[in-house]
């Protein structure tokens, strides 16, 4: 069996369903929201994306109100990450629901579905605690899904 690549993993429709789900998000909130993909982490999932989290930039929002979905395709594991601006605001338990509505579209092998339902679901939330700042608001990190 052919192992999963990130590189590969969505196609470049579903690459664009993704990245129009983070633009259309962010238009209703100052939140960044970026996903990021890799093969495979010999630490545990959430430790990684810890790290991938500052290396790809999430902590440089003026408002500390980055997401990330991150992706370990090989792993079958995936995190969900706020900054600290986001998770001093947000009531505990904030990202189990979108957790839990994603898992659901990946078991059914929905992988797509299920980043843009939680991209969506990400978004409506946020716009509650970081609501979009009109003309002043800048896109301040990528839009586009990074792999390494």
């Amino acid at each position: 069996m052919k192992k999963e690549e990130a590189k590969s993993f969505f196609t470049t429709e579903q690459e664009k369903e993704i990245v129009a789900a983070i633009k259309t998000a962010e238009n209703q909130t100052s939140g960044e929201i970026r996903v990021h993909l890799e093969n495979h982490t010999d630490e545990p999932n959430l430790e990684h994306a810890k790290k991938v989290f500052e290396e790809v930039g999430m902590t440089k929002t003026e408002l500390r109100n980055g997401v990330m979905f991150y992706l370990a395709v090989q792993d079958h594991q995936f995190s969900i990450l706020g900054d600290k601006g986001i998770n001093e605001a947000v009531p505990s338990g904030f990202w189990d629901n979108i957790r839990d509505v994603m898992v659901g579209h990946f078991k059914a092998g929905d992988f797509t579905k299920g980043m843009v339902e939680g991209i969506t679901m990400a978004g409506e939330a946020l716009k509650k605690y970081f609501p979009h700042q009109g003309d002043d608001d800048i896109n301040e990190l990528p839009d586009e899904i990074s792999k390494s």
